[in-house]
């Protein structure tokens, strides 16, 4: 009988073992494994993805050119030369700063490109500076002038 007691005693002190094994089973049972512990499960949450960046709009524009000066009379010329004023040249007053060498500067206003002396409306030789005022229509001669410049 003592080995009885023995027996049933051991019986109590390996259930009672077994029961307090770390286990976290609620209802006293053991895991398919025995003893081994249970494998721990991590849940991870990913990072929400930044959302997608908006599309690229591009609006075409169209340049419009500036608008330019049409060819055509200018408002100041070289001192050598023949001018149709309103065609080469822009009617008005001109003024030089005089000759270019010391031979003097000389201008004509013409009513024709002909070259006859009877064609001269009037005409002059400058030392210094000189003014002419022209009119549509007619022609200018100039040599040996520093550039003439429209001032009125």
């Amino acid at each position: 009988m003592i080995y009885g007691a023995v027996a049933l005693v051991s019986l109590f002190v390996g259930v009672g073992i077994g029961a307090a094994d770390g286990s976290d089973a609620a209802d006293g049972s053991v895991d398919e494994a025995g003893s081994k512990p249970r494998p721990t499960v991590t849940v991870t949450e990913a990072e929400k993805a930044e959302a997608e960046p908006a599309a690229t709009v591009t609006e075409t524009v169209t340049a419009k050119p500036k608008k330019t000066e049409k060819a055509g009379p200018v408002s100041s010329f070289s001192g050598e030369g023949e001018y149709l004023v309103g065609e080469d040249i822009k009617p008005g007053t001109y003024k030089s700063a005089g000759p270019e060498d010391e031979f003097g500067c000389y201008w004509e206003r013409a009513k024709d490109a002909s070259g006859e002396f009877g064609s001269i409306i009037t005409n002059n030789n400058l030392q210094g500076p000189g003014r002419v005022t022209l009119n549509q229509g007619e022609y200018f001669k100039t040599n040996r002038c520093q550039e003439w410049k429209r001032v009125g």
